[in-house]
Formats: C-alpha cells, sequence, structure tokens
C-alpha cells in the first residue's frame, strides 16, 4: 500500500510499509519528534538522553513484526518525516481489540496531510481502535476527535525517559 498528497510546500509525500533497511532514519526522526512533542512536557536534560541509535534498534524490532501490525513511513523526497504503528491491544482491560501504538510527524510536516495518510495507513476506516495519548498534547486530541475518537475517561501515568507522562485514552 502507498499513499501520496502533494502538500502545500509542493513536496511529495509517499506512504509505504517501514522496512528493515529504515531502522536507522526511522530512529533520528522518532528522537526529533520527541524532542519537537515532548519538549514542554519532559525535562530537557531527560530528551538530551534519548538515543537515535537505541530508536533504531527498537525499529529494527518493530519492522520485522507480522501482518497483524501495521507500520509506516511517511516520505518527502525520499526521506522518512514520519511514522505510525498499530497492532493487537496491549492493556489486559484494552476496550477494543486494535491500539494506534504511535504516530509521529516532523514538526515542519504538520498541516500537511501526511498526518491523515499516516492514520489512513494504520487505521482502516470504521475500524475500532483506540489509543493513548499525552494529557497535555492539544493537536494530538484535535487530530485524533477530526478522526472520530472520543476520550473514554481513562487515565495513566506512564514512565517516560526516567520521568513520568499522564496519558489519556481515546476510544473509537
Amino acid at each position: 500500500m502507498e499513499a501520496t498528497v502533494d502538500s502545500t510546500a509542493q513536496t511529495d509525500i509517499v506512504v509505504r510499509p517501514v522496512r528493515d533497511v529504515d531502522a536507522e532514519a526511522l530512529g533520528r526522526v522518532h528522537a526529533t519528534c520527541w524532542h519537537e512533542t515532548y519538549d514542554h512536557l519532559i525535562s530537557k536534560a531527560a530528551l538530551e538522553k534519548v538515543s537515535p541509535k537505541r530508536l533504531a534498534e527498537l525499529w529494527t524490532h518493530w519492522a520485522a513484526q507480522g501482518e497483524d501490525f501495521r507500520m509506516f513511513a511517511a516520505l518527502a523526497n525520499g526521506e522518512i518525516v514520519g511514522f505510525v504503528g498499530s497492532g493487537p491491544a496491549r492493556d489486559r482491560d484494552a476496550p477494543r481489540a486494535r491500539e494506534l501504538y504511535f504516530i509521529y510527524l516532523l514538526d515542519a510536516f504538520h498541516g500537511t496531510g501526511t498526518g491523515q495518510l499516516l492514520f489512513d495507513s494504520a487505521v482502516h476506516p470504521d475500524e475500532d481502535v483506540y489509543l493513548w495519548v499525552a494529557e497535555d498534547n492539544p493537536r494530538a486530541h484535535r487530530f485524533y476527535t477530526r478522526n472520530g475518537f472520543t476520550l473514554d475517561g481513562a487515565t495513566h501515568t506512564e514512565p517516560f525517559l526516567g520521568e513520568t507522562l499522564t496519558e489519556v485514552r481515546f476510544t473509537r
């Protein structure tokens, strides 16, 4: 499955399945996205410990998951600028059988439709799914609400880079 969009910057975006050879680039983009997303929620010292190399190792594992997992990368001019992943629910008390694990996109590509392309690659239309997102991430909350999700009242505190992050759960 590949999808394309022509953003306002006249950049062709291609969304395609993650490949094992993408691990290094995904690790770099993942680290950058964490800095851009969590800089107001996590200390600078914790964010400085983010290792693109360690994240690349995680991507080597994630890229090798079976068909129940949907992992896609968005590329602009051949360079990875975002990614998404969904698969079987991980929580014992999961409200849905499928979970959207993550969707990250470099700040420069917010508002271009690329995030929607990623989302649509990992979550089928009208599919019952849930996700956890940082409580203080209004942009993400608006995105998920536009895609038919609602807060279900569940929250938890998650260890994140040696600190804690409060997350809220959305379901659809």
